[in-house]
Parts: C-alpha cells; structure tokens; sequence
C-alpha cells in the first residue's frame, strides 16, 4: 500500500513538472523578439481594423521589446489613443500620465494632454448627475492651453472649456431650482450666485439673475430683488427672464414709479435723459 501511494504522488509530482515545464515554455514562445518596425505596423494594422485590445497589446510591446528605440515614445502615445478609441478612458488616462511624466519635452506632449481631456470630456453626464467628469476635463484642457497657448489643439480645448464651463452651470442651476422650488431660498440664492459670479460668460446667467430675484423677493428682501432685476434689465434687455422678472416686480408692486415706466422690450432706457439707448 505504502509503494502505491508512493506511485502515485510521483505520478502526481511528475504531472505538476510538466504542466510547469509547459507554462514556462509557453511563456518563452509568447516572447519573441520582432524588429521594431514590424510591430510598430502590426500594431497600426490591428488599430485600423478596430481591435484596440490587440493594437494597444502591440504598441506595449513595442516599448517592451524596444524601450530605448524612437519607435518606443510613439508607441506610448498611440497605446494611449488606442484606449480612448476603444472607449477605455481610465486606462487612457494611466497611459497618458505616465507619457507627460516620462517625456515632458515630447513634441506629443500638448497632444497628450489633449486625449486626456477628450477621455474625461467622453464620460461627461447629464446635469442631474455627479461632475466629476466634467471638472476633470476642465482641468485638463485649462492645463493644455496654459502650457500651450499656440498649439493646434489650443482653439479646441478653449471651446471644450466654455462647454465645459456651462455644463457646471447648469448643474448648479439643476440643484437651484430644486431648493427654490422647494422653500430653500437662501441655498437657492448660492447657487445662483455662484452661476452669476464664476460662470458669468455662460447660457445660464440671465435665468440666475431672475431666479435670484425670485428668490429675494420670497425672502422680502425687495431692494435686493429691484438691484438684481436692474442688472438683469441692463444686461439682457431682450431676454425673456427680463421680463419675467419685471411682470413679478409689478405684481408684488415694488416697482418705483420711473422703473414702471420703463419699456419691457428691447433697449436699455437711459436713466437720466428717459431715452431709450
């Protein structure tokens, strides 16, 4: 009985040896050393045809095989673009740190910060959900235009911002109107004046001027209500949130008798002469 099992354990023994020896080889013929410039076009072929997980495999094994080679630099900055392309941003991201990092007087290196604002800017959300994306971006291009102003990829990142810029606004009016609406003028009124003061230059600013005129008047707080209104009718004459506003200055009758008398179309009246600029 004893030999038996010792039989058996050697068997035993000898089958771990060889599935070991097997991986071990397996391993050895996976590695392959291929000229740069074969790998380099074998990876551009898989990107071409769309397998981002082959071509980024590939543009690995390009630095691996070759880390010292011109070959490895841009193979690091096309792996990045591979993961973006296929919608694999977080490791877009890894790809794209650690190239700004290694080479940060690439020629590449304004293209990379480029990528990586594109990989936060893919996964923006909707207002109603959480910004994070959208405030990585912003961070991202900011970082891009100030380090290079002059690049080709500058014009885009300046839009992508002001996009940017009121993608956050609309967040902080989403969560305005919702404590408006819901008796919380005071939270309400820092929202909106955080619309006003730092995304001043975006689509939301005539309605935060209105909404805090809403606000203050629900607060009793009239004179600040008939400033906000002013700075409303002043900024945006032909906005409808102007008129909005002044139809609810006169219905809770605070307007003074020159502001009731002031048009409620285009122009901005002329406070001394009366006239109508």
């Amino acid at each position: 009985m004893a030999r038996g099992w010792r039989a058996v354990a050697a068997c035993g023994l000898g089958l771990a040896c060889l599935i070991i020896a097997g991986c071990a080889s397996n391993e050895e013929a996976a590695y392959v050393e291929r000229p740069v410039e074969d790998l380099y076009n074998e990876a551009m072929d898989y990107l071409e045809g769309r397998s981002y997980t082959l071509a980024a495999a590939s543009f690995d094994e390009v630095e691996r095989q070759h880390p010292y080679s011109k070959w490895a630099t841009k193979a690091q900055i096309m792996a990045a673009y591979t993961h973006y392309a296929g919608g694999n941003y977080d490791e877009a991201v890894l790809t794209l740190d650690r190239f700004i990092e290694l080479h940060p007087g690439s020629e590449d290196v304004a293209y990379a910060y480029y990528l990586k604002g594109l990989s936060y800017y893919e996964q923006i959300s909707d207002v109603a959900r959480d910004q994070r994306m959208t405030e990585r971006a912003l961070g991202a291009f900011t970082d891009l235009v100030r380090r290079f102003p002059d690049s080709k990829y500058a014009r885009d990142a300046l839009l992508k911002i002001d996009l940017a810029h009121d993608h956050l606004a609309g967040k902080e009016m989403n969560v305005g109107r919702y404590y408006l609406r819901t008796g919380h003028e005071l939270a309400a009124i820092g929202r909106f004046r955080r619309v006003v003061e730092t995304y001043g230059t975006t689509t939301h600013v005539a309605e935060a001027l209105h909404r805090l005129t809403e606000a203050y008047l629900a607060l009793g707080i009239v004179d600040e209500a008939r400033f906000t209104a002013a700075v409303l009718r002043h900024n945006y004459p032909d906005s409808e949130w102007y008129k909005d506003s002044w139809t609810l200055l006169a219905r809770q009758n605070v307007l003074t008798a020159q502001e009731r008398g002031l048009p409620q179309t285009a122009g901005v009246v002329n406070e001394t002469s009366g006239e109508t600029n």
